[in-house]
């Protein structure tokens, strides 16, 4: 059923009488009228908020629609629900860690950068702070701060947010958009009318916080061609047992690489990541799933880098300084300096050195297999066979 919004109006039939009308009988009949926007923006995160407050600003009246109860569910968890903001790098720095689309994305970086980004923030009221790296995030620490500031200011620019409104059509005629018809509850819609539409839905990563894939759909109904779409900024899986064992233990300042089936590194940066039950998540593996492409043709192997300020002469040293340091204790027990404890019955096993080994650590001369292969090769770069990106953290 198609939801208009209705008034009365009486329509009076007269008749001539000499010199005077008299009315015989009046209709009274319901005028139907839709709503009408200049600008209908469809969509509630960052991109879908900043994009309705510009338009409003520059006048004409402008309704976003966000499927979900409320704007930007998306910022609101980011970062660790701290929002990493932007990072205040210069302009060639940022392009050059775009994976896709560089050149489309710089003209509008160099209109609005980083610090123009911090600016607009701090206008409207969020104070920020500067991190390790140059990563801007709220003071306060609370991604709310950042998503609720943002959502207060597009409504000052005069913004009708609509929440719990799902677009599910964009309607056309000769090329020129006419308007969208909005569901209002099951087996209701409504249409409304419009000159202008911004599809500004996200992807399909997180379907949880709206991101369900349906710009697509919009896109390619309208005659746009659709490229294939893929995993990226993802967890990843693995069928290494140990992942599970180790799952909810982080990892800072470590070196991740990937290669790929000739052994080639086609990531490689220092940070922070995490095991999981299902294989590995965190920054570090999330920015290295951009660089990993279809899973379905190609496989790639993970090393993980646990000291890498440690070249193989320092490692060494620092191995022969704790086993004197736990001499009269089992092997297990003199890597609690150099390992997490979570990581230790890993790092045991895969040594082949047995648990209980103690005594005469001190002997072994540095270079046999005991200090050189286990530690070396082993201990300071654990290795993962990646075998798929994982949906699981994107379905929660």
């Amino acid at each position: 059923m198609n939801k208009t919004v209705e008034r009365s109006a009486n329509v009076y039939i007269f008749r001539r009488n000499g010199k005077e009308k008299r009315p015989i009988f009046y209709l009274c009949l319901k005028i139907s009228g839709m709503r009408h926007f200049a600008t209908v923006v469809i969509g509630g995160g960052a991109a879908g908020i900043m994009a309705a407050g510009v338009a409003a600003s520059r006048g004409g009246n402008v309704l976003l629609c966000e499927r979900m109860e409320k704007p930007q569910r998306k910022v609101r968890i980011t970062g660790k629900g701290r929002c990493n903001l932007t990072n205040l790098c210069s302009e060639e720095e940022f392009l050059a860690k775009v994976r896709c689309g560089a050149d489309f994305f710089a003209s509008a970086l160099h209109r609005f950068d980083s610090e123009a980004t911090m600016r607009f923030f701090e206008r409207i009221g969020v104070p920020l702070t500067v991190e390790r790296g140059r990563r801007v995030f709220p003071s306060s620490g609370k991604a709310w701060d950042i998503a609720d500031a943002h959502v207060g200011w597009c409504r000052t620019q005069g913004v009708t947010i609509e929440t719990h409104a799902r677009v599910t059509e964009i309607t056309a005629r000769t090329g020129q958009v006419t308007g969208i018809i909005l569901e209002t509850a099951p087996g209701q819609s409504e249409t409304i009318t419009c000159k202008n539409v911004i599809l500004a839905t996200g992807g399909a990563s997180y379907p949880a916080t709206g991101s369900t894939g349906d710009g697509y759909r919009f896109a390619q109904r309208l005659g746009h061609t659709v490229t294939p779409t893929r995993a990226s900024l993802v967890p990843l899986e693995s069928d290494d047992p140990w992942c599970a064992e180790m799952q909810g233990f982080s990892l800072r300042n470590v070196t991740l690489t990937v290669y790929d089936e000739q052994n080639k590194a086609v990531y490689s940066d220092l940070g922070e990541m995490l095991f999981t039950h299902f294989g590995v998540s965190g920054p570090l593996v999330l920015s290295a799933s951009a660089h990993m492409r279809d899973f379905s043709r190609h496989k790639y192997r993970l090393s993980i880098d646990l000291k890498p300020a440690l070249d193989e002469k320092k490692l060494d040293a620092r191995i022969l300084r704790d086993f004197q340091k736990y001499a009269n204790r089992d092997f297990k027990n003199a890597l609690y300096d150099l390992a997490g404890h979570a990581m230790i019955p890993v790092l045991v096993r895969l040594s082949g050195i047995p648990e209980d080994f103690s005594g005469r650590l001190l002997e072994v001369p540095v270079g046999t297999g005991i200090l050189t292969m286990p530690f070396y090769q082993m201990l300071p770069k654990a290795e993962i066979t990646c075998l798929d990106y994982s949906p699981d953290m994107m379905a929660q």
